[in-house]
Protein backbone atom coordinates (compact mmCIF):
# COMPACT_ATOMS: atom_id res chain seq x y z
CA UNK A 1 0.00 0.00 0.00
CA UNK A 2 1.21 3.51 -0.90
CA UNK A 3 0.04 7.02 -0.22
CA UNK A 4 0.60 10.47 -1.70
CA UNK A 5 0.86 13.28 0.83
CA UNK A 6 1.38 17.05 0.75
CA UNK A 7 -0.54 17.64 -2.46
CA UNK A 8 -3.73 19.22 -3.78
CA UNK A 9 -5.92 16.27 -4.80
CA UNK A 10 -7.91 16.96 -7.97
CA UNK A 11 -11.34 15.34 -7.89
CA UNK A 12 -14.12 15.67 -10.46
CA UNK A 13 -15.84 18.58 -8.77
CA UNK A 14 -13.34 19.94 -6.28
CA UNK A 15 -9.73 20.12 -5.13
CA UNK A 16 -8.88 18.76 -1.68
CA UNK A 17 -5.98 19.92 0.47
CA UNK A 18 -4.52 18.38 3.64
CA UNK A 19 -5.71 14.90 2.63
CA UNK A 20 -3.86 11.66 1.86
CA UNK A 21 -4.45 9.61 -1.31
CA UNK A 22 -4.13 5.91 -0.44
CA UNK A 23 -3.73 3.29 -3.17
CA UNK A 24 -2.18 0.09 -4.47
CA UNK A 25 -3.19 -0.82 -8.03
CA UNK A 26 -6.53 0.82 -7.23
CA UNK A 27 -7.51 3.91 -5.28
CA UNK A 28 -8.20 2.70 -1.74
CA UNK A 29 -9.11 5.85 0.17
CA UNK A 30 -8.79 9.59 0.55
CA UNK A 31 -7.81 9.76 4.20
CA UNK A 32 -7.18 12.40 6.86
CA UNK A 33 -3.86 10.84 7.90
CA UNK A 34 -1.25 8.35 6.72
CA UNK A 35 -2.35 4.76 7.38
CA UNK A 36 -0.08 2.33 9.18
CA UNK A 37 2.50 0.46 7.04
CA UNK A 38 2.01 2.76 4.04
CA UNK A 39 4.83 3.72 1.66
CA UNK A 40 4.79 7.52 1.66
CA UNK A 41 5.33 9.57 -1.51
CA UNK A 42 5.63 13.35 -1.08
CA UNK A 43 3.87 15.43 -3.75
CA UNK A 44 5.79 18.53 -2.61
CA UNK A 45 2.72 20.79 -2.62
CA UNK A 46 1.85 20.01 -6.24
CA UNK A 47 -1.45 18.95 -7.82
CA UNK A 48 -2.30 15.24 -7.50
CA UNK A 49 -4.32 14.58 -10.63
CA UNK A 50 -5.94 11.64 -12.38
CA UNK A 51 -3.67 10.40 -15.16
CA UNK A 52 -4.42 11.88 -18.56
CA UNK A 53 -5.93 9.82 -21.39
CA UNK A 54 -5.04 10.60 -25.02
CA UNK A 55 -7.57 9.02 -27.37
CA UNK A 56 -5.94 10.41 -30.53
CA UNK A 57 -2.17 10.14 -30.87
CA UNK A 58 -0.15 8.89 -33.85
CA UNK A 59 3.36 9.05 -32.45
CA UNK A 60 6.05 10.69 -30.36
CA UNK A 61 9.82 10.86 -29.98
CA UNK A 62 10.56 9.66 -33.50
CA UNK A 63 8.15 6.71 -33.48
CA UNK A 64 4.76 6.27 -35.14
CA UNK A 65 1.90 3.81 -34.69
CA UNK A 66 2.19 2.91 -38.38
CA UNK A 67 5.76 1.69 -37.83
CA UNK A 68 3.88 -1.42 -36.67
CA UNK A 69 6.55 -2.46 -34.17
CA UNK A 70 6.49 -3.23 -30.46
CA UNK A 71 9.41 -0.85 -30.02
CA UNK A 72 7.47 2.09 -31.47
CA UNK A 73 4.46 1.56 -29.21
CA UNK A 74 6.75 1.17 -26.20
CA UNK A 75 8.65 4.36 -27.08
CA UNK A 76 5.42 6.33 -27.43
CA UNK A 77 4.20 4.86 -24.13
CA UNK A 78 7.35 5.84 -22.24
CA UNK A 79 7.62 9.31 -23.78
CA UNK A 80 4.06 10.44 -23.08
CA UNK A 81 4.13 9.19 -19.49
CA UNK A 82 6.59 12.05 -18.86
CA UNK A 83 3.67 14.41 -19.50
CA UNK A 84 1.22 12.72 -17.14
CA UNK A 85 -0.47 10.49 -19.73
CA UNK A 86 -1.32 7.08 -18.27
CA UNK A 87 -3.50 5.61 -21.05
CA UNK A 88 -3.78 6.13 -24.79
CA UNK A 89 -5.19 4.93 -28.10
CA UNK A 90 -2.42 4.51 -30.70
CA UNK A 91 -3.98 6.01 -33.82
CA UNK A 92 -3.63 4.65 -37.35
CA UNK A 93 -3.47 6.48 -40.66
CA UNK A 94 -5.05 5.97 -44.08
CA UNK A 95 -2.68 3.48 -45.66
CA UNK A 96 -3.02 0.13 -47.45
CA UNK A 97 -5.01 -2.57 -45.65
CA UNK A 98 -2.00 -4.76 -44.86
CA UNK A 99 -0.17 -1.85 -43.26
CA UNK A 100 -3.20 -0.95 -41.14
CA UNK A 101 -3.65 -4.58 -40.07
CA UNK A 102 0.03 -4.85 -39.10
CA UNK A 103 -0.40 -1.82 -36.85
CA UNK A 104 -3.58 -3.25 -35.31
CA UNK A 105 -1.80 -6.54 -34.56
CA UNK A 106 0.91 -4.69 -32.65
CA UNK A 107 -1.69 -2.65 -30.76
CA UNK A 108 -3.58 -5.86 -29.93
CA UNK A 109 -0.46 -7.31 -28.30
CA UNK A 110 0.25 -4.11 -26.38
CA UNK A 111 -3.35 -3.91 -25.20
CA UNK A 112 -2.98 -7.23 -23.41
CA UNK A 113 0.20 -6.54 -21.46
CA UNK A 114 1.49 -4.00 -18.96
CA UNK A 115 3.91 -1.52 -20.51
CA UNK A 116 6.59 0.44 -18.67
CA UNK A 117 4.78 3.71 -19.35
CA UNK A 118 1.27 4.71 -20.43
CA UNK A 119 -1.04 1.75 -21.02
CA UNK A 120 -2.63 0.93 -24.39
CA UNK A 121 -6.43 0.86 -24.22
CA UNK A 122 -6.91 -0.18 -27.85
CA UNK A 123 -6.74 1.50 -31.24
CA UNK A 124 -8.19 4.60 -32.83
CA UNK A 125 -8.75 3.89 -36.53
CA UNK A 126 -8.48 7.24 -38.33
CA UNK A 127 -9.38 6.41 -41.89
CA UNK A 128 -9.44 4.88 -44.42
CA UNK A 129 -13.21 5.62 -44.42
CA UNK A 130 -12.84 9.36 -44.98
CA UNK A 131 -13.62 11.99 -47.61
CA UNK A 132 -10.86 13.00 -50.01
CA UNK A 133 -12.10 16.62 -49.94
CA UNK A 134 -11.12 16.83 -46.27
CA UNK A 135 -8.28 14.34 -46.23
CA UNK A 136 -5.95 16.71 -44.38
CA UNK A 137 -2.66 14.87 -43.94
CA UNK A 138 -4.16 11.49 -44.89
CA UNK A 139 -3.10 9.76 -48.12
CA UNK A 140 -5.90 9.99 -50.70
CA UNK A 141 -4.56 6.95 -52.55
CA UNK A 142 -5.81 4.60 -49.83
CA UNK A 143 -9.20 6.15 -49.06
CA UNK A 144 -12.06 3.62 -49.39
CA UNK A 145 -15.77 3.48 -48.60
CA UNK A 146 -16.66 2.21 -45.14
CA UNK A 147 -16.95 -1.57 -44.89
CA UNK A 148 -17.71 -3.58 -41.77
CA UNK A 149 -15.69 -6.51 -43.11
CA UNK A 150 -12.58 -4.30 -43.06
CA UNK A 151 -12.68 -3.97 -39.27
CA UNK A 152 -14.53 -7.16 -38.26
CA UNK A 153 -11.43 -9.11 -37.22
CA UNK A 154 -10.26 -6.25 -35.00
CA UNK A 155 -13.55 -5.16 -33.46
CA UNK A 156 -12.22 -5.91 -29.96
CA UNK A 157 -9.03 -3.91 -30.56
CA UNK A 158 -10.52 -0.83 -32.21
CA UNK A 159 -12.15 1.53 -29.71
CA UNK A 160 -12.78 4.54 -31.98
CA UNK A 161 -13.31 4.86 -35.75
CA UNK A 162 -13.04 8.25 -37.42
CA UNK A 163 -15.10 8.22 -40.59
CA UNK A 164 -17.04 10.33 -43.09
CA UNK A 165 -20.72 9.32 -42.70
CA UNK A 166 -21.73 10.87 -46.04
CA UNK A 167 -19.76 8.08 -47.74
CA UNK A 168 -21.64 5.40 -45.79
CA UNK A 169 -24.34 4.43 -48.29
CA UNK A 170 -27.72 4.26 -46.52
CA UNK A 171 -25.75 4.35 -43.25
CA UNK A 172 -25.33 0.57 -43.41
CA UNK A 173 -21.84 0.70 -41.88
CA UNK A 174 -23.02 2.97 -39.08
CA UNK A 175 -25.87 0.64 -38.20
CA UNK A 176 -23.71 -2.49 -38.32
CA UNK A 177 -21.04 -0.98 -36.08
CA UNK A 178 -23.66 0.00 -33.52
CA UNK A 179 -25.38 -3.38 -33.75
CA UNK A 180 -22.32 -5.64 -33.62
CA UNK A 181 -19.66 -3.77 -31.62
CA UNK A 182 -18.97 -1.33 -28.81
CA UNK A 183 -16.78 0.83 -31.06
CA UNK A 184 -17.20 4.59 -30.77
CA UNK A 185 -17.98 6.23 -34.12
CA UNK A 186 -16.52 9.69 -34.63
CA UNK A 187 -17.19 12.05 -37.54
CA UNK A 188 -13.99 13.41 -39.03
CA UNK A 189 -12.26 14.19 -42.32
CA UNK A 190 -15.81 14.64 -43.52
CA UNK A 191 -17.68 16.63 -46.16
CA UNK A 192 -21.05 15.86 -44.55
CA UNK A 193 -23.66 18.56 -44.55
CA UNK A 194 -25.57 19.36 -41.37
CA UNK A 195 -28.44 16.97 -42.09
CA UNK A 196 -26.11 14.07 -42.89
CA UNK A 197 -24.12 14.65 -39.72
CA UNK A 198 -27.30 14.89 -37.63
CA UNK A 199 -28.63 11.67 -39.16
CA UNK A 200 -25.41 9.84 -38.30
CA UNK A 201 -25.62 11.17 -34.74
CA UNK A 202 -29.23 10.03 -34.48
CA UNK A 203 -28.08 6.55 -35.54
CA UNK A 204 -25.48 6.35 -32.78
CA UNK A 205 -22.42 8.44 -33.62
CA UNK A 206 -21.18 9.87 -30.33
CA UNK A 207 -17.95 11.74 -31.17
CA UNK A 208 -16.47 14.31 -33.53
CA UNK A 209 -12.77 14.12 -34.41
CA UNK A 210 -10.62 17.25 -33.90
CA UNK A 211 -13.58 19.63 -34.19
CA UNK A 212 -13.18 22.48 -36.70
CA UNK A 213 -10.30 20.71 -38.46
CA UNK A 214 -10.87 18.59 -41.60
CA UNK A 215 -14.65 18.95 -41.72
CA UNK A 216 -17.40 21.18 -43.08
CA UNK A 217 -17.40 24.44 -41.18
CA UNK A 218 -20.11 26.51 -39.56
CA UNK A 219 -22.35 28.31 -42.05
CA UNK A 220 -25.58 30.10 -41.28
CA UNK A 221 -27.51 28.13 -43.92
CA UNK A 222 -25.75 24.77 -43.66
CA UNK A 223 -24.12 24.53 -40.22
CA UNK A 224 -22.08 21.52 -41.36
CA UNK A 225 -20.33 19.02 -39.10
CA UNK A 226 -19.18 21.81 -36.79
CA UNK A 227 -22.78 22.95 -36.39
CA UNK A 228 -23.92 19.40 -35.67
CA UNK A 229 -21.20 19.07 -33.04
CA UNK A 230 -22.22 22.34 -31.37
CA UNK A 231 -25.96 21.64 -31.37
CA UNK A 232 -25.98 18.00 -30.22
CA UNK A 233 -24.66 16.05 -27.26
CA UNK A 234 -21.69 14.41 -29.02
CA UNK A 235 -18.20 14.49 -27.55
CA UNK A 236 -15.92 16.81 -29.49
CA UNK A 237 -12.16 16.37 -29.69
CA UNK A 238 -10.09 19.56 -29.68
CA UNK A 239 -6.43 20.16 -30.49
CA UNK A 240 -5.70 23.07 -28.13
CA UNK A 241 -2.21 23.89 -29.40
CA UNK A 242 -3.43 27.39 -30.48
CA UNK A 243 -2.42 26.48 -34.06
CA UNK A 244 -5.27 24.20 -35.08
CA UNK A 245 -7.77 26.50 -33.33
CA UNK A 246 -7.30 30.16 -32.40
CA UNK A 247 -7.11 30.46 -28.61
CA UNK A 248 -9.67 33.27 -28.64
CA UNK A 249 -12.28 30.68 -29.64
CA UNK A 250 -11.66 28.41 -26.64
CA UNK A 251 -14.16 30.18 -24.38
CA UNK A 252 -16.72 30.37 -27.20
CA UNK A 253 -16.40 26.62 -27.73
CA UNK A 254 -16.71 25.98 -24.01
CA UNK A 255 -19.78 28.21 -23.71
CA UNK A 256 -21.53 26.48 -26.60
CA UNK A 257 -20.39 22.89 -26.13
CA UNK A 258 -20.13 22.58 -22.37
CA UNK A 259 -17.34 21.24 -20.21
CA UNK A 260 -18.74 17.70 -20.03
CA UNK A 261 -18.53 17.04 -23.78
CA UNK A 262 -15.11 18.39 -24.76
CA UNK A 263 -12.10 16.08 -25.06
CA UNK A 264 -8.59 17.46 -25.40
CA UNK A 265 -6.29 15.38 -27.60
CA UNK A 266 -2.80 15.81 -29.03
CA UNK A 267 -3.07 14.26 -32.51
CA UNK A 268 0.68 14.08 -31.94
CA UNK A 269 2.98 12.77 -34.66
CA UNK A 270 6.46 11.24 -34.44
CA UNK A 271 7.97 14.74 -34.19
CA UNK A 272 6.35 15.24 -30.79
CA UNK A 273 9.04 15.92 -28.21
CA UNK A 274 11.70 16.54 -30.87
CA UNK A 275 13.26 19.58 -32.53
CA UNK A 276 12.21 21.31 -35.75
CA UNK A 277 13.05 19.31 -38.87
CA UNK A 278 11.75 16.84 -41.44
CA UNK A 279 9.64 13.90 -40.30
CA UNK A 280 7.05 11.47 -41.66
CA UNK A 281 3.33 10.80 -41.18
CA UNK A 282 1.53 8.01 -42.99
CA UNK A 283 4.38 7.76 -45.48
CA UNK A 284 4.26 11.48 -46.28
CA UNK A 285 6.96 14.07 -45.58
CA UNK A 286 6.20 16.44 -42.71
CA UNK A 287 8.07 19.68 -42.01
CA UNK A 288 8.07 20.89 -38.40
CA UNK A 289 8.92 24.52 -37.73
CA UNK A 290 8.06 26.56 -34.68
CA UNK A 291 5.71 23.93 -33.22
CA UNK A 292 3.77 23.69 -36.51
CA UNK A 293 3.76 20.39 -38.42
CA UNK A 294 2.78 20.62 -42.08
CA UNK A 295 2.91 18.54 -45.25
CA UNK A 296 4.85 19.94 -48.20
CA UNK A 297 1.54 21.26 -49.59
CA UNK A 298 1.02 23.30 -46.41
CA UNK A 299 -1.69 21.13 -44.83
CA UNK A 300 -1.48 20.81 -41.06
CA UNK A 301 -0.19 17.35 -40.14
CA UNK A 302 -1.09 16.75 -36.53
CA UNK A 303 0.57 18.45 -33.58
CA UNK A 304 3.80 18.25 -31.62
CA UNK A 305 2.49 19.53 -28.28
CA UNK A 306 2.01 17.29 -25.23
CA UNK A 307 -1.41 16.68 -23.68
CA UNK A 308 -0.65 18.40 -20.37
CA UNK A 309 0.23 21.58 -22.27
CA UNK A 310 -3.00 21.31 -24.29
CA UNK A 311 -4.81 21.31 -20.95
CA UNK A 312 -2.77 24.29 -19.75
CA UNK A 313 -3.54 26.25 -22.93
CA UNK A 314 -7.26 25.64 -22.50
CA UNK A 315 -7.11 26.51 -18.81
CA UNK A 316 -5.16 29.69 -19.57
CA UNK A 317 -7.71 30.93 -22.12
CA UNK A 318 -11.02 30.03 -20.46
CA UNK A 319 -12.77 30.49 -17.12
CA UNK A 320 -12.36 26.84 -16.16
CA UNK A 321 -11.00 25.78 -12.79
CA UNK A 322 -7.99 23.44 -12.73
CA UNK A 323 -10.05 20.35 -11.89
CA UNK A 324 -12.50 21.17 -14.69
CA UNK A 325 -9.70 21.55 -17.24
CA UNK A 326 -8.12 18.27 -16.14
CA UNK A 327 -11.48 16.54 -16.69
CA UNK A 328 -11.24 17.40 -20.40
CA UNK A 329 -8.25 15.06 -20.73
CA UNK A 330 -9.16 12.43 -18.14
CA UNK A 331 -12.78 11.94 -17.12
CA UNK A 332 -14.32 13.01 -20.43
CA UNK A 333 -12.25 10.70 -22.67
CA UNK A 334 -12.79 7.85 -20.19
CA UNK A 335 -16.54 8.45 -20.22
CA UNK A 336 -16.65 8.65 -24.02
CA UNK A 337 -14.98 5.22 -24.19
CA UNK A 338 -17.25 3.75 -21.52
CA UNK A 339 -14.39 3.07 -19.08
CA UNK A 340 -15.13 5.77 -16.52
CA UNK A 341 -15.92 3.03 -13.99
CA UNK A 342 -12.20 2.21 -14.02
CA UNK A 343 -10.34 5.31 -15.18
CA UNK A 344 -10.57 9.07 -15.53
CA UNK A 345 -10.88 10.28 -11.94
CA UNK A 346 -9.44 9.70 -8.48
CA UNK A 347 -12.27 7.73 -6.93
CA UNK A 348 -12.18 4.74 -4.60
CA UNK A 349 -12.05 1.49 -6.57
CA UNK A 350 -10.72 3.02 -9.78
CA UNK A 351 -7.28 2.33 -11.24
CA UNK A 352 -4.47 4.21 -9.52
CA UNK A 353 -3.46 6.13 -12.65
CA UNK A 354 -2.08 9.34 -11.21
CA UNK A 355 -0.11 12.37 -12.36
CA UNK A 356 1.54 15.07 -10.24
CA UNK A 357 1.62 18.52 -11.86
CA UNK A 358 2.99 21.91 -10.86
CA UNK A 359 1.12 25.20 -11.33
CA UNK A 360 2.05 25.28 -15.04
CA UNK A 361 0.84 21.68 -15.42
CA UNK A 362 4.38 20.48 -16.04
CA UNK A 363 4.49 16.84 -14.98
CA UNK A 364 6.59 15.97 -11.95
CA UNK A 365 5.50 12.37 -11.41
CA UNK A 366 3.39 9.72 -13.14
CA UNK A 367 1.98 6.51 -11.67
CA UNK A 368 0.35 3.76 -13.73
CA UNK A 369 -1.73 1.24 -11.79
CA UNK A 370 -0.02 2.39 -8.62
CA UNK A 371 3.56 2.09 -9.85
CA UNK A 372 5.78 5.16 -10.19
CA UNK A 373 6.86 5.16 -13.84
CA UNK A 374 8.22 8.72 -13.99
CA UNK A 375 9.57 11.05 -11.32
CA UNK A 376 11.12 14.51 -11.53
CA UNK A 377 10.40 15.96 -8.12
Amino acid sequence: MKCLINGKIILKNQILENKVLVFDEKIIDIADSVPKDCEVIDADGKYISPGLIDIHIHGNMGKDTMDSTDESIETISKSIMRHGVTSFLPTTMTMDKEHVYDALEVIKKAQNRKLEGAQVLGAHLEGPFINENYKGAQNEKFIINSKYEFIKEYKDVIKVITYAPEKDIDFDFTREIKRCTDIVLSIGHSNANYDQAKEAINLGVTNVTHMFNAMTGLNHRDPGVVGAALTTNVYSELIADTIHINKDLFQFILNNKGKERLILITDSIEAGGLEDGNYSLGGQKVIVKGNEARLENGALAGSVLSLNKMVFNFLDNTNLKVNEAINLASLNPATSLGINDKKGSLEIGKDADIAVFDENLDCKMTLCLGDVVYKNI
